[in-house]
């Protein structure tokens, strides 16, 4: 397909599991990926193909999981398919953010699921696989990259969070907004995200921890995370700042391992000069931390693995990561 063929994608659904694959009283994985795709009549003469990887909750994956769904979805549209992954919403910002970080075809990626097991009154798996398939074999969506579609949103993976643990509107993107909409079957995009350079992750096996400062911090799980850790994602407060102590634990962790910053807000930024006291954002980005603020701390932890996983240093991490600062 040309990027001006107004005919649609091919679409493969690649199941992995998650509430959306879930039945019973105590909802547990039921369905594989032709039985979730069976659920839709609508989809009936549409090209699509259908294929289970794994059927477990997402709690349960492990990074070298995660690598090889990213690969696969990867694969798939490098080929030209739309691709449709289903995973289960715990664990769904690593994965959109570890594909995000992968991929830099045409063909769009879409990563879905559901808040409520298909048993479960209003259950919202149908609906979301729905309009993921629409908006995977969509013309429109040629260079989207890679998204989550749920609870009739579009959302940039690099941008996404889960909101809500248990509503049918579980992720938002409280720092961008959503890029569009499926309506109806119907595609409405109003912003195509910029993408980042494709990472080449070749392993997915060091140790990457988040680190939450907070009132009353001694640095003391700062200190021990650079310790036993290959890079650490830290948690600023407000938009940068920490305290004067535990500043001085972040300069020396920074001399260690790479540190990543993002900040608690879930609309997070990060200032440059506003404030100057010991501690302010001015501190924080001459500590040689890598500022990201734009991430969530789940996807700035998945953004750190990818990058040491691809045999980056420091300062290739740290343009691998420039597009989520304010510049």
């Amino acid at each position: 397909m040309t990027p001006t063929d107004p005919s649609p994608r091919a679409v493969r659904v690649v199941a992995a599991g998650g509430t959306i694959a879930m039945r019973g009283e105590r909802a547990v994985p039921a369905l594989d990926g032709a039985e979730l795709v069976e659920q839709l009549p609508q989809v009936a003469g549409f090209r699509l193909e259908a294929e289970t990887v794994l059927s477990v909750p997402s709690t349960y994956l492990t990074l070298s999981d995660a690598l090889d769904l990213a690969r696969r979805a990867c694969a798939a549209a490098d080929g030209g398919e739309g691709v449709v992954l289903t995973t289960g919403t715990d664990t769904m910002e690593e994965v959109a953010a570890l594909c995000g970080l992968m991929y830099g075809g045409d063909a769009p990626i879409v990563i879905t699921g559901a808040n409520r097991p298909g048993s479960a009154p209003g259950a919202d798996g149908p609906a979301n696989l729905l309009d993921a398939i629409i908006l995977a074999r969509a013309p429109a969506a040629a260079g989207l990259g890679v998204v989550v579609a749920f609870g009739g949103e579009v959302h940039a993976a690099m941008t996404v969070r889960k909101i809500d643990s248990t509503g049918p509107v579980a992720f938002g993107s409280p720092t961008a907004g959503p890029v569009g909409r499926i309506v109806e079957g119907r595609v409405w995009l109003h912003a195509t995200p910029r993408r980042p350079t494709p990472l080449p992750v070749q392993r997915l096996d060091r140790r990457v921890t988040t680190v939450t400062t907070g009132l009353g911090d001694d640095g003391a799980m700062l200190r021990h995370a650079a310790e036993v850790s290959d890079g650490v994602v830290l948690i600023a407060l407000g938009a940068g700042h920490l305290s004067k102590d535990v500043l001085a634990d972040l300069r020396a962790a920074a001399g260690r391992v790479p540190v990543v910053i993002t900040c608690r807000p879930d609309r997070s930024s990060m200032l440059f000069a506003t404030y100057g006291f010991e501690g302010a954002e001015r501190d924080l980005r001459a500590s040689g931390a890598i500022c990201a603020p734009f991430l969530s701390a789940a996807a700035a932890r998945m953004a750190l693995l990818a990058c040491l996983g691809a045999g980056l240093d420091r300062a290739g991490i740290a343009a691998a990561l420039a597009p989520f600062d304010a510049r």
